[in-house]
């Protein structure tokens, strides 16, 4: 586990001041059961300010990020959507090429971070429950957007790894020193965690700009479990009550689908500053120089339809010594000039597609194809009528690579939930069915011997 030395009460007083450099923490050693949370917690201000403080660090150095920390870039790359530019430094053209070892620092990176969060989110709850100044109100929203959060991330540890340390406690002691938790285990914790998210959350967003999780967001998250479990039919009854609620409906106009106004969107993730860029427009721009990060694979780009609105709107064509590359392009603002964009972290569309997937798994290919159809009718194609419940899912997976490329990882979750990983083969020469995980750092493992085995054959 993340060698985190420190009391709750440093990391809340760190997520107050909204600051991502609260990763260096003072090595101190942490007594076992201090909270040191109900002065920090004394009122609902003071709440919202750690809340704020750890979605400060999820826009900029988590799996949610739309930069180079993010499930959008590594497993987009990981997988057959991103070509990666960058040099072997620091370990990302490695996962680009399906060569990680477990002494990569993007994986260490990538762990170090995401427990950082979950335990930034673990203290938040400690802080809300124990904490004698909020309202009943003001301590489920703090806690159920926080439960929200800490799903989402270790829903992303387990897809990237398998089994991993499942922790509630903000026990420095017992963190330190936590075995693994087996995947089935695993997603039946974020089960109950979730319903307990869905219980204290309302429908209501405490902004309008939908910048903090609701209790669709947290529903979101169980259907993904749902699907990881091959529970379809929980997953399709889910689905049908986010999409039956009045407050989102599908946006038909494919030029806003990034527009931050947009009533599809379930969760996104503000700039820092009023006129900054998302992070993937910056992270991915490049126009007269050769990429220095990422371009989109020749792979994907053969992969949309002829007069797909998609490969025109959503890629831009770069052309540099007569080489030929691809830009992501979905968000189009740079810094200074953003005013209709923020990263959308969630949006219906994904919502539509589960469910068309739930219910091919049912053999009810008729009932889908509304769901499978509304995207590619927005892209300015003809409805898909397939013929069997195969059929239906190959489509369905080679529509959502067209609608989500470079978005949360979903291509690699979906082939990975779908048994199609191997897929990868026929583009990617270093792929092998162990790499479906990627394994744990080296130092982690070194740290922490309760966490052995590595991964196998790595």
């Amino acid at each position: 586990m993340i060698q985190m030395k420190t009391t709750i009460k440093l990391l809340l007083a760190c997520l107050l001041l909204g600051t991502a450099s609260c990763e260096e923490m003072v090595e101190v050693d942490m007594p076992n059961n201090q909270l040191g949370t109900q002065q920090v917690f004394a009122d609902a201000q003071t709440a919202y300010a750690a809340l704020s403080g750890l979605y400060s660090d999820l826009r900029t150095q988590s799996l949610l990020s739309g930069n180079n920390f993010g499930t959008g870039a590594l497993l987009g790359s990981y997988a057959d959507e991103l070509d990666c530019y960058f040099n072997d430094l620091n370990g990302y053209e490695a996962i680009a090429s399906n060569t990680q070892l477990p002494t990569n620092s993007v994986i260490q990176t990538v762990w170090n971070n995401t427990y950082r969060q979950i335990y930034a989110a673990n203290a938040i709850i400690a802080g809300a429950e124990n904490a004698v100044g909020l309202s009943q109100a003001d301590r489920d929203q703090v806690i159920g957007e926080a439960l929200t959060v800490r799903s989402l991330l270790y829903f992303n540890l387990q897809q990237l790894f398998g089994a991993v340390p499942y922790t509630r406690s903000t026990d420095y002691e017992l963190n330190r020193s936590l075995a693994k938790t087996a995947s089935p285990a695993v997603l039946s914790n974020l089960e109950a965690d979730l319903s307990q998210a869905i219980g204290l959350l309302t429908d209501a967003y405490r902004d309008p700009s939908r910048i903090y999780p609701n209790r669709k967001v947290a529903e979101v998250v169980l259907l993904k479990v749902y699907m990881s479990q091959q529970r379809y039919s929980e997953a399709e009854q889910v689905a049908l009550q986010i999409l039956q609620s009045p407050d989102y409906q599908f946006q038909p106009d494919i030029n806003q689908v990034f527009n931050y106004t947009g009533s599809h969107i379930l969760w996104q993730i503000k700039p820092q500053y009023s006129g900054d860029s998302t992070q993937e427009a910056s992270f991915y721009y490049f126009d007269n120089a050769p990429p220095s990060a990422y371009a989109l694979s020749e792979n994907l780009i053969a992969a949309f339809e002829p007069g797909d609105l998609r490969r025109s709107l959503w890629v831009a064509d770069v052309t540099v010594g007569g080489q030929q590359y691809y830009r992501p392009f979905k968000y189009k603002n740079l810094s200074g000039s953003n005013t209709t964009e923020y990263s959308v972290v969630m949006r219906m569309e994904e919502v539509y597609l589960l469910l068309a997937e739930a219910m091919a798994m049912q053999n009810r290919v008729s009932d889908a194809l509304p769901y499978l159809n509304a995207t590619r009718l927005r892209a300015g194609l003809t409805a898909l009528e397939p013929a069997s419940p195969t059929a239906l899912l190959d489509a369905i997976l080679q529509e959502k690579r067209c609608e989500f490329f470079t978005e949360q990882g979903i291509r690699f979750t979906d082939l990975k939930r779908n048994g199609r990983l191997g897929q990868l083969t026929l583009v990617k020469p270093n792929w092998e069915p162990h790499k479906s995980v990627w394994p744990y750092p080296q130092n982690e493992l070194l740290l922490n011997p309760n966490l052995a085995p590595q991964n196998e054959n790595y």
